[in-house]
C-alpha cells in the first residue's frame, strides 16, 4: 500500500514539516532508510543518522528541533514510538486473514468451531474444544479437549493449549509457548522418592494476551493460573502453578515465577527476573535485570534491584561499596601491618 506524508500525518494527527504529498510503501530503520520508505526517531541517540537518512518520511516527537538540514519530510506527532506502532498495527490490519479449515487438520466432531476461523494442516483441536469467530490456529498448534480460544486469537506454530485451559479474545500465542503443563509438585516419600501430585487445575489468560516464543504457564494445582488483562510475557518465560498476573505487566525473557505468587498490575519485570513462591508484589513495581525477589513487595509503584532486591538507591549504594572491596581490603591489610609494627615497638620499648 502506498500513503502520502499527509495521509500518515492526517491518520495520526500529526503536522508535516516538509512535502505533504511524499509518498512511502514500506518502513526502515532510520540508519538504513531507503527512498520510499517511512522510518521514525524517538531516542535520542539515533538523532545523527537523521539527517543522513534515504528515508522518505521520518516520524519524531512535537518537542524535536532540527539542528541541521534534512532532506525527509518529518511528520511531527505527540510520541513517535507509540505512532509507529499504530502505524505498524494499520499495516498488520491491511493483510488478508487466511480462513477455512484444512482437511489435514485434526478437529474432533464434538468440537465447535465459529465464523471465519482458520484451522491449518496438522493441527489440532480436541473434543468439545470452543474455536471463536475469526481466531487462527498454525500448523502443528494444539489445542486440548474442552479448552477454548477467544475471538480474534491467534496460535501460531507449535503452540500448546492443554485440556480445559482458556484463552481470551484477541490473544497471540508465539511459537512453541505452553499453556496449561503440569505444575512442578512432587511429594517426598520416606525412601526418598517423589510422589507426583496430580495438577487438576488449568489457565485462565482474559483477553489482549500476547505470550512469547517458548514460553510455559503451568496449570493449578487446584483452581486456576491467572493471567489477566493486557499482560505482555516475553520469550522463554515460565510461571509456575496457580501464579497470577495482574493486569497490563509486562515479562521479559527468561523471568520465572514460582508457584502461588501474585504479581499486580502494570509491573515491569526484566531480563532473567526471579520471583519465590507464595508472595505477593504489588501494583506499579518494577524489577532491574538479575534482580532476585524472596519477600512479599507491599509498597505499590517502587523500583527494585539486585538480588536479593532492595529499592534501587539502596542497592546502586551497595554496588558502590562491591566496586570498593579490593580497594578496602588493601587497606585493611596495610592498617594491620601499621598495628602489627606499633605493637612491635611499644613491646620493645617496654
Amino acid at each position: 500500500m502506498v500513503f502520502t506524508a499527509q495521509q500518515i500525518a492526517d491518520f495520526l494527527k500529526g503536522t508535516v514539516i516538509g512535502n505533504p504529498d511524499v509518498k512511502v510503501s514500506d518502513l526502515s530503520k532510520i540508519e538504513d532508510g531507503k527512498p520510499g520508505t517511512l522510518t521514525f526517531l524517538s531516542n535520542p541517540k539515533y538523532a545523527p543518522y537523521l539527517y543522513n537518512t534515504q528515508a522518505s518520511i521520518v516520524l519524531v516527537n512535537n518537542d524535536f528541533e532540527p539542528e541541521e538540514k534534512i532532506n525527509a519530510t518529518l511528520i511531527k506527532v505527540a510520541d513517535a514510538y507509540q505512532s509507529l506502532a499504530m502505524l505498524l498495527d494499520l499495516v498488520e490490519q491491511s493483510k488478508p486473514r487466511k480462513k477455512g479449515i484444512s482437511p489435514l487438520a485434526c478437529v474432533a466432531a464434538t468440537a465447535q468451531i465459529g465464523k471465519d476461523v482458520y484451522i491449518a494442516p496438522l493441527a489440532f483441536v480436541g473434543d468439545n474444544a470452543i474455536v471463536n469467530n475469526n481466531a487462527q490456529i498454525y500448523p502443528h498448534a494444539y489445542v486440548g479437549d474442552n479448552a477454548t480460544i477467544g475471538e480474534n486469537s491467534v496460535l501460531f506454530a507449535g503452540a500448546t493449549v492443554y485440556d480445559g485451559c482458556v484463552v481470551g479474545n484477541r490473544c497471540i500465542l508465539h511459537a512453541g509457548c505452553v499453556i496449561g503443563s503440569d505444575g512442578f509438585g512432587f511429594a517426598p516419600q520416606a525412601d526418598g522418592s517423589y510422589k507426583k501430585i496430580p495438577q487438576i487445575g488449568n489457565v485462565v489468560i482474559e483477553d489482549d494476551v500476547e505470550i512469547g516464543a517458548n514460553t510455559t504457564l503451568d496449570c493449578a494445582t487446584m483452581g486456576s493460573s491467572l493471567v489477566r488483562r493486557g499482560v505482555k510475557l516475553d520469550n522463554l518465560v515460565h510461571l509456575a502453578h496457580n501464579v497470577e498476573v495482574g493486569e497490563n505487566t509486562a515479562i521479559a525473557a527468561q523471568c520465572g515465577v514460582a508457584g502461588s505468587t501474585k504479581i499486580g498490575k502494570q509491573c515491569i519485570l526484566a531480563g532473567q527476573v526471579g520471583l519465590v513462591g507464595h508472595i505477593s508484589v504489588a501494583d506499579g513495581s518494577i524489577f532491574g535485570a538479575q534482580s532476585g525477589i524472596n519477600t512479599s513487595i507491599k509498597e505499590a509503584n517502587q523500583t527494585w534491584l539486585g538480588s536479593p532486591a532492595n529499592p534501587v538507591a539502596k542497592t546502586r549504594r551497595i554496588y558502590a561499596v562491591t566496586r570498593n572491596l579490593p580497594d578496602l581490603q588493601n587497606e585493611i591489610i596495610a592498617l594491620k601491618k601499621e598495628m602489627a609494627e606499633l605493637k612491635e615497638k611499644l613491646i620493645a620499648n617496654s
